[in-house]
């Protein structure tokens, strides 16, 4: 058994991961540890080999290794030291237990930072009907098939959600020589970002289906076919109006789950929406030490956006870690009409300005968007439309966040859906 005595350390060395040790160098931590269990830095981005990362954070197109890539570089300038082929699986109070070849590892630290990242849904957490047979993936399983291993995944392929991942790799597949006959979205609008639909089905001619979904799967040895139906407005099948599609390759591409088994073994709060740890705009959660960033918080939408946000967790941290950093008390942030959720969800007076991160509830045009507390609005913007794919931002300005009365709740209104 090895023992270890660092400042700060993070769990996962993915975009969130990454960002957050280099922050934490950088506003004081004198030593700084990344936990990763897989043999490489990057997390999901080593699979992501298409464009469109780093527009917000670096000014410049990459792909997802290159962001990565940029990273690890200032990271490893940085003197961060990365324990990789390692597996956190317990927090004790202030001591992160690991596992690795060597054996048992306890790391104790000042402070904390989680950001594991996120799991994919999978068929059994759908519960669709029908055989077993080989041809069904989750997108990103046949994503790191692809584009890390070089296999092809089938010739004929039916994809489940519009996710942005899904979407992705209807184009990735349609470059690969497969025919993507369908992209099947049990809810009435787009689950990704509206860019994807454009530059992945759309350029592609690949039909998106709203308000459907696969009821059944056929074939014995390998996927023969899918039948779909339509959904009435409680997302209950139309049997009567379900039809089948012939395809030898089904990709799932449903929703992400935040990687929480860790979280849950030091007993911190999560919110039963995000499923992700309840925290305050240091990105704190109810046990001080313990902050968190990325998708294990949140699922987002652009790396670039969870590069953003691990860099106040690590920093924050590293102030926690030396002594400086007293929260105090907290009001609730929550979520009100037409919004689905609100991260931070907690938020104490402080004199700088606070980011709420939020999803609204549906899609819609005219939308206005308010946080208030219970001395009225004390913020509003106005935008063209929304939807329930694109994280919104809203700021609270400084000298209205050293002022606040009672609870803040973020709404969004639309003047039309």
């Amino acid at each position: 058994m090895k023992d270890y005595n660092c400042c700060v350390v993070v769990v996962g060395a993915g975009p969130a991961g990454m960002a957050a040790a280099i922050s934490a160098k950088k506003n004081g931590a004198k030593n700084v540890i990344v936990i990763e269990r897989e043999n490489r830095m990057g997390g999901i981005l080593k699979q992501c080999i298409h464009a469109g990362f780093g527009l917000q954070y670096f000014g410049e197109e990459l792909t997802g290794p290159e962001y990565a890539e940029k990273f690890s570089v200032i990271a490893k300038d940085n003197g961060i030291e990365f324990m990789l082929n390692t597996t956190a699986i317990e927090i004790k109070d202030k001591t992160l237990v690991c596992v690795n070849t060597e054996g048992v590892i306890n790391i104790h630290f000042g402070a904390l930072v989680l950001a594991m990242g996120c799991r994919e849904r999978t068929r059994a957490n759908l519960m669709i009907p029908g055989s077993r047979p080989a041809g069904i993936y989750t997108a990103g399983t046949a994503q790191k098939l692809i584009n890390v291993f070089g296999h092809k995944v089938g010739k004929e392929v039916v994809i489940l959600g519009s996710g942005d991942i899904g979407m992705i790799m209807a184009r990735r597949v349609s470059l690969g020589g497969a025919k993507v006959k369908a992209v099947v979205e049990i809810m009435p609008y787009l689950a990704g970002l509206t860019r994807n639909k454009i530059q992945c089905l759309d350029d592609f001619d690949i039909p998106l289906l709203l308000s459907h979904t696969i009821v059944d799967i056929t074939g014995v040895d390998r996927v023969e076919s899918v039948t779909i139906a339509p959904v009435d407005e409680n997302r209950r099948p139309i049997m009567e109006k379900a039809e089948t599609i012939s395809c030898d390759t089904l990709l799932l591409s449903v929703g992400l789950i935040p990687e929480n088994e860790l979280t849950r073994s030091a007993d911190v709060a999560l919110s039963g929406i995000t499923k992700g740890a309840i925290v305050n705009q240091y990105k704190q959660t109810d046990k001080p030490y313990i902050f968190a960033c990325g998708n294990v918080l949140h699922v987002n939408d652009l790396v670039d956006h969870v590069s953003h946000e691990s860099e106040e967790a690590g920093k924050f941290a590293a102030l926690y870690a030396a002594g400086e950093l007293d929260a105090g008390e907290a009001v609730d942030v929550m979520p009100g009409d037409g919004v689905r959720y609100v991260c931070p969800q907690k938020m104490t007076c402080t004199e700088a300005n606070v980011d709420f991160y939020f999803r609204t509830a549906v899609p819609g045009r005219g939308t206005t968007l308010t946080i208030s507390d219970d001395t009225g609005v004390l913020v509003t913007k106005k935008l063209v439309c929304t939807t329930p794919g694109t994280i919104e931002k809203l700021t609270l300005p400084a000298d209205k966040a050293k002022a606040v009365c009672g609870n803040i709740v973020v709404r969004a209104e639309h003047k039309e859906a």
